[in-house]
């Protein structure tokens, strides 16, 4: 276990080093001034000249991408060039409100998937089968941003079944929060809930073909043992892939459902980093989502191989 948990970390640290460098490549091709965009159209040049030269975006490139490594490294991502603030103190509460959201998402998604996924799997080819897989599959198939603005339109302005601005006031309960992120949280199930679904179906399917749950069912347990025992143990393993893998997309995905929600997560910080080419935080936003999933990923794993020993015994070979 321990040297699976030293390749999978070792292989997290070559991503977060890959993703930081494609961040950095991505800004400095953006056209534009950073003074300029944040100084204004009407600053004097010599102010423009004077900011650029304070923030060190006149400096050679291959010293930027050197200060950039460095504060990867320290996960000290410096100065907002926008707000003048540690980028820590932006990205933080902007990470924890839009985990708040991911999290209530995941609750909502991942039993939703398996169980429906079983049932799909126990009534393969009949009704219930055909309509969850279809189902899943065209929802996976939408954007987030084109259901968050259906479910927006519907529940919130025709149905005024809940908020529009899906910011709660400060002291909401943590009941009350739920009713404010509820619909931008549905957004995101109703895309991720087919990934779960058929990856859950396939691995029940297989399971329930193998040859200990045969050897199972002729020993004479009951289903329902062979079900805990045996088919969900086993099939579990490709679902909780999928799922620490779809952590990443969540948060890719949920940019978008909080900008239709008007909800004040990571969504509105990158936004107004991209707009006003503020590398620090984009960096450290686009980073924090990395880390976030390499995390999610590796609990993943880690999970998996405690499920299944096999995984560890490919590793000592």
């Amino acid at each position: 276990m321990v040297r699976y948990l030293i390749k999978r970390l070792l292989l997290a640290v070559l991503t977060l080093w890959i993703l930081a460098t494609i961040v950095f490549v991505m800004v400095n091709l953006l056209p534009g001034n950073v003074g300029r965009q944040i100084l204004g159209p009407f600053a004097p040049p010599s102010e423009v000249t004077k900011f650029n030269h304070a923030i060190g975006t006149d400096r050679p490139l291959i010293s930027q991408y050197g200060h950039a490594l460095k504060n990867l490294a320290t996960l000290d991502f410096g100065t907002s060039y926008q707000f003048n603030k540690p980028v820590n103190d932006l990205v933080r509460p902007a990470m924890f409100r839009s985990g708040k959201l991911a999290v209530l998402a995941l609750l909502i998604t991942v039993p939703l998937g398996i169980v429906a996924g079983t049932i799909a799997a126990r009534r393969r080819d009949k009704f219930a089968d055909r309509f969850i897989v279809t189902t899943g599959l065209a929802a996976s198939s939408t954007p987030e941003f084109v259901t968050a603005a259906i479910i927006s339109w519907l529940f919130t302005i025709e149905l005024r079944w809940g908020h529009v601005f899906a910011d709660p006031p400060a002291g909401t309960s943590v009941i009350g929060q739920v009713r404010y992120l509820i619909f931008p949280a549905f957004a995101l199930v109703i895309v991720y809930f087919g990934y779960i679904a058929r990856m859950t179906r396939a691995g029940v399917i297989a399971a329930m073909e193998s040859d200990y749950t045969r050897t199972a069912v002729m020993k004479g347990l009951s289903a329902r043992k062979v079900m805990m025992k045996h088919v969900m143990r086993n099939a579990l393993g490709p679902t909780i892939s999928v799922v620490g893998v779809q952590v990443g997309y969540l948060f890719g995905g949920i940019l978008g459902v909080e900008l239709i929600f008007n909800y004040h997560g990571l969504g509105s910080v990158l936004q107004a980093a991209i707009g006003k080419h503020d590398l620090p935080v984009l960096q450290g936003a686009v980073l924090s989502i990395g880390v976030i999933y390499m995390l999610a990923t590796l609990a993943a794993d880690l999970l998996i191989a405690w499920l299944n020993p096999r995984v560890l015994a490919q590793v000592k070979r």
